[in-house]
């Protein structure tokens, strides 16, 4: 269950307790749907946006992890993705998440590069290069996105009740 802020500008999970933005960054809310166009950042700029972001606000904004993203996911939409009545002309491509990429490659104990490489293997350099990511169309997420990649970037933060009361609530079909 999601429910709609009473302004409109977000969606409330109550049950993880994070606030969301209806529109993507670089999108605006005019009262009815979302304007403008999806800004696309390298992930760094992402991180550095939501910095930003919660400096001004005085807010904890961040990237969400990727289950939060998946979260937002309803399955009565046709096809499945991001509800449109929540997530008005939400962007159906690439966006940035902020789980850690862990390289989950298998490794030869008996390479003497690998044993003597330690940290600085050139799994461990490049899994530094990538970071987790999902797409709004296909549904498919992947962790070795490269960083320098552009994407969409959609910020989220905690939410308290006492500050949003009351709201509209509204189901985004997942339950669970």
């Amino acid at each position: 269950m999601f429910e709609l802020s009473d302004d409109g500008l977000f969606v409330i999970d109550r049950r993880a307790h994070l606030l969301w933005p209806r529109c993507v960054e670089g999108m605006h809310w005019n009262g009815h749907h979302c304007t403008g166009f999806a800004l696309l950042l390298s992930h760094k700029q992402a991180q550095q946006l939501a910095a930003e972001r919660s400096q001004q606000d005085g807010q904890r904004w961040r990237l969400p992890r990727i289950n939060e993203l998946r979260r937002l996911i309803s399955r009565d939409t046709r096809p499945p993705g991001l509800s449109a009545e929540l997530f008005p002309q939400a962007p159906r491509d690439w966006h940035w998440s902020g789980s850690a990429s862990v390289s989950t490659r298998s490794v030869n104990a008996y390479d003497y590069a690998h044993v003597a490489g330690g940290s600085q293997s050139p799994g461990s350099r490049l899994s530094a290069q990538q970071a987790w990511a999902i797409d709004f169309e296909s549904l498919q997420t992947r962790a070795d996105m490269n960083r320098s990649s552009l994407l969409v970037v959609r910020l989220v933060r905690p939410w308290t009740a006492d500050a949003d009361e009351p709201l509209q609530e509204q189901s985004a079909g997942d339950d669970d």
